[in-house]
């Protein structure tokens, strides 16, 4: 009886926690299918779609349709960016080099640092060097600096428990060392390199901070919000949310869908 108690106790406790995480997200949800009469707050002045249909013509104030387009092709290439980088870190840092121990460090010191300070320490070299901040250049370079980090992590928690017997084996069958990693270290590897990519495309896509001062004149779609939070806005923000929600699932669920697929390929061959 005991036991039934904690046990319930627990899944209550979880059950809160749940509804405190997503229970803002929940409220957007509902609060975007308000009528066209409808306002930012409760009670809903009827349901329809007029909002989302709203999202897609121009705004009074604000561009959705440019920043959501500016923030996915930058989100794709910080996501290529972290897994191009941190794979190759996690190959070369298998073996000790020279200063492996203060690049580590320095490389996830930047978790530390504020990312507003970040954001404005490579506004303020871009300024110093004679060039233009802008989302593609500057912006990406600050994403960087917090989506690396996370990708060399990983790597290293996955090569700490990759048994180097297999490339041996792979080496003993005559393969060079370029046919090793395609044909044996990158197969095994391809789930957390997946988890990688979307951790890089997830962190870009909705980073605020280290975009701010970085950006230039044209606005990513975290910023573009803000911009339109200041001012009288409508429901549209709240579509807008439901939307970028239910991308963010999908692309989960794609991901997770690929990791099974994998799994399911591995299990025929062996």
């Amino acid at each position: 009886m005991a036991a039934t108690l904690r046990r319930f106790a627990l899944l209550t406790v979880l059950g809160l926690f749940i509804l405190f995480l997503y229970g803002p997200t929940l409220t957007i949800l509902v609060l975007s299918f308000q009528g066209p009469d409808g306002g930012l707050t409760f009670p809903m002045n009827g349901f329809s779609l007029h909002w989302f249909y709203r999202l897609f013509q121009t705004q009074a104030v604000g561009d959705f349709g440019t920043s959501i387009a500016r923030s996915l092709v930058l989100a794709t290439m910080v996501m290529v960016g972290t897994v191009v980088v941190s794979l190759a870190a996690g190959m070369a840092f298998r073996r000790r080099f020279w200063g492996s121990g203060p690049l580590f460090t320095l490389t996830v010191a930047s978790l530390i640092i504020p990312s507003i300070l970040v954001s404005l320490g490579v506004g303020l070299l871009f300024n110093q060097l004679g060039l233009d901040p802008d989302w593609y250049s500057s912006a990406f370079g600050a994403q960087l600096t917090w989506t690396l980090p996370f990708g060399l992590l990983i790597m290293f928690a996955v090569f700490n428990r990759f048994d180097h017997a297999w490339e041996e084996a792979a080496r003993d069958q005559g393969a060079t060392a370029w046919q090793s990693f395609r044909h044996v270290v990158l197969p095994i590897i391809l789930p957390s390199v997946i988890g990688i990519a979307l951790f890089g495309f997830t962190l870009s896509y909705d980073e605020f901070a280290r975009t701010l001062l970085t950006a230039g004149s044209d606005n990513t779609l975290p910023l573009e919000i803000f911009g339109m939070t200041t001012s009288v806005t409508t429901p549209v923000l709240y579509a807008l949310g439901t939307l970028t929600t239910l991308f963010s699932f999908v692309v989960i669920l794609f991901c997770l869908l690929i990791v099974r697929l994998l799994a399911a390929k591995r299990a025929i061959t062996a």
